[in-house]
């Protein structure tokens, strides 16, 4: 479905199924008053993803950490770019397990800006993070969404054995091959966020690994089925695909509108070759019902319950 444009703002008018909830309802108001006392940020507002109210009304949230400036400028992100200069918040593991025990979560997403104004990609916080948040919070099941920290190995197997280590590693592929160097950062490189992935699954094998697509950049669909087998290659395991909606008129435009019918196609051909959990639809971001995906649900039953009573 080709994007009708609106004439006041510029831009494109969503059809009926992209229409999601207000925000509203007391759940959020207390999220958000624990976020500010603890000086934290979520990627849920920093990216105004869709499902915001969905998963907040129902005491979910995903962490974003090391600062909410991103030294990469992609062309789909709204989160907000600059150099942070080196700056890390030394409360910032500590307040992040705090908050997440608050909310008594049985699954929690922790994400991450692009740091490549330090040495290591941030990866020594992100481990003092998740070291925070284990201690804290026993029997959780921990995602980390990270950048690619310029395909060094070095500090991702740092992540990767941070605290007890990780259950599940996330890292966006965002687009198709063709497509990439347009609506990514120049230093987000599609081979080298294969690789990223793939070198993951070898370092630690126990960690589940995952990746995401964003569908209505102008790929075709010969494209999409070739990004979902190179994920495979690369050992991928969990798939979120979801359509790509723009966050302001200096970001890319939208150049279809994507129906419900072809994401349920490509939920099953991602099934198809192998995925064990794949989530797609118009409204699918990478972190949506993350427990619900997780191949060991049993570990994450309370959790998946909530979600359930939340739809």
């Amino acid at each position: 479905m080709t994007p009708e444009i609106n004439p006041r703002t510029g831009k494109a008018l969503k059809p009926r199924w992209l229409k999601s909830e207000q925000i509203k309802g007391e759940r959020l108001y207390d999220i958000k008053r624990n976020l500010r006392e603890g000086k934290l940020f979520t990627v849920c507002e920093e990216a105004r993803c869709p499902n915001i109210s969905e998963c907040w009304n129902s005491g979910t949230a995903t962490f974003m950490i090391l600062g909410d400036t991103c030294t990469r400028g992609c062309r789909f992100c709204a989160v907000k770019t600059g150099n942070p200069g080196g700056l890390l918040d030394p409360d910032e593991p500590m307040n992040t397990a705090l908050n997440i025990k608050k909310m008594n979560l049985d699954y929690a997403v922790i994400t991450m800006v692009d740091r490549d104004d330090l040495p290591d990609g941030g990866a020594e916080h992100i481990a003092k993070t998740v070291a925070a948040i284990q201690n804290e919070n026993q029997g959780l099941i921990l995602e980390i969404l990270a950048g690619d920290f310029q395909g060094k190995e070095e500090p991702l197997q740092t992540v990767l054995y941070a605290g007890r280590g990780i259950d599940v590693f996330a890292h966006n592929l965002e687009t198709v091959r063709r497509l990439s160097p347009r609506v990514r950062d120049a230093r987000a490189k599609y081979d080298q966020s294969l690789r990223v992935l793939e070198n993951a699954k070898r370092l630690r094998p126990a960690t589940f690994t995952k990746s995401a697509l964003m569908l209505g950049l102008g790929e075709e669909p010969v494209e999409i089925e070739q990004s979902l087998r190179d994920m495979r290659e690369a050992n991928v395991e969990i798939v979120t695909i979801g359509q790509y909606l723009q966050p302001s008129n200096k970001h890319l435009s939208i150049k279809r509108f994507v129906h419900p019918d072809e994401f349920k196609h490509w939920q099953q051909f991602a099934e198809s070759i192998g995925f064990k959990g794949v989530a797609s639809g118009p409204l699918v971001r990478s972190s949506y019902k993350a427990a619900h995906l997780f191949p060991e649900r049993s570990r994450v039953k309370s959790s998946v319950t909530r979600e359930k009573d939340a739809t």
